[in-house]
C-alpha cells in the first residue's frame, strides 16, 4: 500500500537560529529585562506577519505547485528564519473550515520576501463540501466507537487528502479503546460518503511495540534493564541566592542509569523543594500514582524537604523521576545548544513527564494529547524496570520534535497496533538519530554515547536497534536498504534505512571503533562511503526535517530534503552534498529509482 507523496519545488534554505531564550536564571525578571523583552517581541510579531502574508499570497498565487484552490484557508503552524536571509512558514490548509488531513505545506522566500518554492504533502487540489456527507456525525462516531473498541468524542468533519485524493470524511477520538495497550487514546477517520473506516491510529507513541514485545515473548527473553550506583553529586544540592521564593535551586537525582546528576529545581519555600526546572521553561516531572491519565495535571507534584531526589534503586519512588527529568533536562539541552530550538515545541514551553503511569505497564510513550512522556514501570514479568533510559527519553521527546514540526504519520496500523509505511519509519528513525545524539551531547560517563539505541535494555543482543548495520537487530529486523517493500514494512524495522543512511553520512562506510564501539557499516552497491562527521550530518538531517519534510514525506523525498539542505549549507558543489548523495545511494535511495508519485 502506497501513498502519493510530496511534491518538492526546489528552494534554498537554511538551519533556523531566531532563538528563544531560555526563562532566565532567576524567576523574577529585572525590569529592564522584561523591558527588552516586549520590544523584541513586539518586533519579532510585526516581522513574522510579513513574512506570512507574503508566504500565503505566494502559495495561492503558485497553486499549480501549492495546490491550494479556492475555498482554502492556510492556518500557520511556524514562521522560521534563515542566517542567509530565507524565510519559511509551515501551514496547516483548511478547506470551508473543515482541517485537511495531509494537507499541510511550507512555502519558501527570500530576503526579499519574494516566492522561492514550495513543499507540500497533498498532490491534488482539494474540492469538497460538507452537503456532500452521507452519514451523520452520530453514525460516524458509532463506527469509529465500533472499530476502535472504545468511548467515542464528537465527529468533526475533515477532508481527508493523504491518499491523494480529497475525501469527506469524520476525524473521531476515540478514549478507553480496548485496541490500544498504550494510553487507550485512538483516532479514527470515517468516510462520510461511504461509512468506510478510513484510519484508525493510537495517539501516543510507544518504545517497545506490539512486535517488538510479541518477538521477546517468542524468545523467552525478558527486558531488565542495567542501573547504575550512584555516586557522589558532582555539585552540591542547595539553592541560588534569590530575593524569595519560588527560587531555582540545585539539587541531585540519584538515578536508576545515571548515577547521581545534577537537576535544577524549585525551592517553594524555605526546606521545601519540587522538582520542577524554571530555567528549562519550568519543566516538569509528576507521579501518575498508578493512573491511566493523559491530563499532566492529574499527576501529583513530586516534591520534598531535601533537594536530593531518589535512592538509585525502584525501593524509592522518585529515582525514576530523576532519571525523567533528567533525560527530558539533557534532551532540551541537546536540541536548544546544538540547533537554538526553544524546548520541544520550539515556543519555549515546558516538556513534561509523568513516572509511575498506570499499573504494571512495561513501556514508555510520547502522548501528544498529554503533551508528555509517559513512563510505566514494567508488568513485573517482561520488562522489569522503568523505561526511563537517557537514549529512550531523547527518543521519544524527538517525536514531540517531530509533532511540531512535519508531523511524519504512518501510513496503516494492522489490528493489533504495529505501524507502517514509510513516514513512519522516517518518523522511528529520525527519533533514534536524534535520540543517539542526545546520548552524545549529555556525555555522561556512566550511559557512554554510541549509535546504538536501547544498549541499557539488558537484551540478549546487547542493544535495540543500531544505526550503522541495522539488520543486525534480530528482534525487531530492521532493514538496511530500500526496496518496493518499504512501505508495507513495519516502522520501527523500516527506520533502518535512513537510520543508516544517516550513519554513513556521518561516519561512512567500513570497519572501525568509535567510544570503544565497534561498527562495520555495509554499503548496497559494496562500494565505499565518506563520511562528513556526526555534526554536520546530524545538521543536515535537522534542517531536512524542519523545513523540507512534511506529513507524507518518503524516504525518496527525505533524500530530496537533505540534499536540499546540504545544498543549502555548503554548496550544491561541495562535499557535504555530494556525500549526502552517495549516503542515500548506498542504501538504495536514487533518483532513478523514485517511485512514480514520489
Amino acid at each position: 500500500m502506497r501513498r502519493p507523496h510530496i511534491r518538492s519545488v526546489a528552494v534554498a534554505v537554511a538551519v533556523a537560529t531566531a532563538v528563544t531564550g531560555l526563562a532566565g536564571t532567576a524567576l523574577a525578571d529585572p525590569a529592564p529585562s522584561k523591558a527588552r523583552t516586549a520590544v523584541e517581541a513586539f518586533r519579532a510579531t510585526a516581522r513574522n506577519a510579513s513574512v506570512v502574508t507574503a508566504a500565503r499570497a505566494a502559495a495561492f498565487a503558485h497553486a499549480d505547485a501549492s495546490k491550494v484552490g479556492a475555498g482554502d484557508e492556510l492556518r500557520v503552524q511556524d514562521v522560521m528564519f534563515d542566517p542567509e536571509g530565507g524565510h519559511h512558514v509551515r501551514f496547516q490548509r483548511a478547506h470551508r473550515d473543515m482541517d485537511v488531513l495531509g494537507g499541510d505545506l511550507v512555502v519558501h522566500l527570500d530576503r526579499q520576501l519574494a516566492y522561492t518554492g514550495v513543499t507540500t504533502a497533498a498532490g491534488e487540489s482539494v474540492q469538497a463540501t460538507a452537503t456532500d456527507a452521507r452519514i451523520t456525525p452520530r453514525q460516524a462516531a458509532a463506527k469509529a466507537a465500533d472499530a476502535a473498541r472504545g468511548d467515542a468524542g464528537t465527529a468533526e468533519l475533515v477532508v481527508d487528502a493523504r491518499d491523494g485524493d480529497a475525501v469527506l470524511a469524520y476525524q473521531v477520538t476515540v478514549t478507553d479503546s480496548a485496541l490500544d495497550a498504550a494510553t487507550g487514546s485512538r483516532t479514527v477517520v470515517v468516510d462520510a460518503v461511504t461509512g468506510e473506516v478510513r484510519s484508525n491510529t493510537p495517539d501516543a507513541d510507544e518504545f517497545l511495540s506490539p512486535k517488538l514485545r510479541k518477538a521477546l515473548r517468542a524468545r523467552g527473553e525478558t527486558l531488565d534493564p542495567v542501573t547504575s550506583a550512584p555516586a557522589p553529586a558532582t555539585r552540591a544540592a542547595g539553592v541560588a541566592a534569590a530575593a524569595g521564593y519560588p527560587a531555582i535551586a540545585q539539587g541531585t537525582g540519584k538515578t536508576l542509569f545515571v548515577g547521581s546528576v545534577p537537576l535544577t529545581t524549585t525551592q517553594t519555600s524555605r526546606g521545601h523543594f519540587q522538582l520542577k526546572d524554571p530555567s528549562r521553561y519550568y519543566t516538569e516531572t509528576r507521579d501518575a500514582k498508578g493512573q491511566y491519565t493523559e491530563t499532566f495535571g492529574s499527576g501529583s507534584a513530586i516534591t520534598g524537604t531535601v533537594n536530593t531526589w531518589g535512592n538509585g534503586a525502584t525501593s524509592n519512588r522518585n529515582s525514576a523521576a530523576a532519571d525523567a527529568q533528567y533525560g527530558i533536562t539533557e534532551t532540551l539541552d541537546f536540541y536548544k545548544e546544538t540547533f537554538g530550538r526553544a524546548g520541544i515545541t520550539g515556543k519555549s514551553t515546558a516538556a513534561r513527564a509523568m513516572v509511575h503511569w498506570g499499573h504494571a505497564v512495561g513501556n514508555a510513550f510520547w502522548d501528544p494529547a498529554c503533551g508528555c512522556m509517559l513512563y510505566g514501570d514494567g508488568d513485573g514479568d517482561m520488562i522489569k524496570k522503568p523505561l526511563v533510559v537517557l537514549d529512550v527519553t531523547g527518543h521519544e521527546l524527538t517525536h514531540g520534535v517531530v509533532d511540531a514540526t512535519a508531523k511524519l504519520e504512518p501510513t496503516y496500523v494492522d489490528r493489533y497496533g504495529n505501524q507502517y509505511g514509510e513516514p513512519g519509519s522516517l518518523n522511528e528513525s529520525l527519533a533514534d538519530i536524534f535520540g543517539s545524539n542526545v546520548e552524545f551531547h549529555a556525555a555522561n560517563a556512566k550511559n557512554p554515547p554510541n549509535y546504538l539505541l536501547g544498549e541499557k535494555l539488558g537484551l540478549d543482543q546487547k542493544f535495540l536497534r543500531r544505526l550503522d548495520h541495522p539488520s543486525l537487530d534480530k528482534l525487531e529486523r530492521a532493514v538496511d536498504y530500500w526496496s518496493k517493500a518499504a512501505d508495507d514494512t513495519e516502522v520501527h524495522a523500516g527506520s533502518g534505512i535512513s537510520s543508516h543512511a544517516y550513519y554513513l553520512l556521518a561516519e561512512g562506510s567500513g570497519k572501525k571503533t568509535i567510544g570503544g564501539v565497534s561498527y562495520d557499516s555495509p554499503t548496497y552497491d559494496g562500494g565505499a562511503v565518506k563520511g562528513i562527521g556526526r555534526a554536520k550530518a546530524t545538521a543536515v538531517f535537522y534542517r531536512a526535517l524542519t523545513r523540507y519534510m512534511v506529513s507524507t514525506t518518503d524516504f525518496h523525498d527525505a533524500r530530496r530534503a537533505t540534499l536540499n539542505a546540504a545544498r543549502d549549507m555548503y554548496g550544491a558543489t561541495s562535499t557535504e552534498y555530494r556525500a549526502v548523495d552517495r549516503a542515500w545511494a548506498a542504501v538504495n535511495v536514487t533518483a532513478a529509482n523514485t517511485p512514480a508519485g514520489s
